[in-house]
């Protein structure tokens, strides 16, 4: 993955890291220990694009770095801030008593340094954090749940992915999709779909500078208003919830993929669709089709998928594939500056 370079079509992930460049966000990364968060570290500080802020072991990680690298980045050793540990401990404990948590044990979790860095998030010590490539998703998600929160009006957590199709002009946004949800609600409701569109528009329009084109997906399109099917009909509610939120969003369902993606199928399948077969944003029914939909993509097509992007959090926190390399790396850490930006809302 390159950034800068220059392009002569729209390439959204350059866009991101531009729009991201010389903000005063404090993003955390959690896992100073691995190679790759210390690389993505140096390129994310001679990029400038926030003040990063890597949790590991002091003596170690300073050797890692030149005086250059440093100029945007902290190291901050858990072990030599015990003060600021016992007041997150206190403040944790405040937050989680009524579900049992005890005194001492806060102060242990405040050992763990994802759930350290939720604290700064918390604190206003940080503007976002971004963690996974050495921890389960369940670790990243389940502090961010506990202390973040979500946002007043949105019921639950959810994610996208941004899927670049190379050579993928006529899908998308010169070959640039969202996929939701593709991680976290395994079998969301028609109120949960409707949050994921909203969210995941928002995302399209305030991160990626696509003017979002939103399909909710199925393995019908337009069927029968009394089609026996109730995935269909979860579909055809969400559409209307969503309508009803914001009728200004242009969006339709339900649709077969081909029927959101090519203009000669929507005109003979939904010839009354308003995507037209230009969809940019695409909507699964639930967990299983996304997840499994975006990795036969990205392994069969070529495609770069960058995510899962958390929606609906209070402050942004965002998860890395264990699979994932320095760039991907920077490039989330730009999607969590512009998150902390822009608030994104499920409206």
């Amino acid at each position: 993955m390159c950034f800068m370079k220059k392009e002569t079509q729209k390439d959204v992930f350059n866009s991101i890291i531009e729009k991201a460049q010389n903000s005063t966000k404090r993003i955390v990364l959690p896992e100073g220990n691995d190679p790759r968060i210390i690389e993505a570290a140096k390129k994310a500080s001679l990029l400038e694009l926030c003040e990063i802020i890597i949790i590991g072991n002091e003596t170690i990680l300073s050797e890692k770095f030149n005086k250059k690298e440093l100029k945007h980045i902290k190291i901050l050793d858990i072990e030599k801030n015990g003060r600021t540990r016992e007041m997150y401990a206190n403040t944790y404990w405040q937050l989680r008593k009524h579900k049992g948590m005890t005194e001492l044990q806060a102060l242990e979790d405040m050992k763990d340094p994802i759930k350290f860095a939720c604290m700064m998030l918390y604190s206003d010590d940080a503007d976002g954090v971004v963690a996974g490539a050495c921890h389960e998703t369940a670790e990243v998600l389940r502090p961010a749940f506990q202390i973040i929160k979500n946002q007043n009006g949105i019921n639950k957590v959810s994610s996208s992915f941004i899927m670049e199709v190379k050579n993928g002009m006529p899908f998308g946004e010169n070959g640039f999709l969202i996929f939701a949800d593709c991680a976290v609600i395994a079998n969301p409701t028609d109120e949960d779909i409707k949050d994921i569109a909203l969210l995941s528009s928002g995302l399209a329009e305030s991160i990626c500078s696509i003017k979002p084109r939103v399909a909710l997906l199925s393995y019908t399109s337009k069927a029968q208003d009394d089609f026996p099917d109730e995935v269909v009909q979860k579909m055809k509610r969400a559409y209307k919830l969503i309508r009803r939120q914001n009728s200004s969003l242009i969006v339709d369902g339900e649709l077969q993929a081909d029927s959101a993606l090519v203009p000669s199928v929507c005109k003979h399948k939904a010839p009354s669709s308003t995507l037209e077969g230009k969809a940019n944003v695409l909507i699964f029914p639930d967990l299983a089709s996304a997840n499994i939909a975006y990795k036969l993509v990205q392994r069969l097509a070529g495609v770069r998928a960058v995510g899962p992007i958390l929606q609906g959090l209070k402050k942004p926190v965002n998860d890395l594939s264990r699979g994932t390399n320095a760039d991907e790396i920077v490039l989330n850490i730009a999607i969590t500056v512009l998150q902390s930006k822009y608030t994104i809302k499920g409206e």
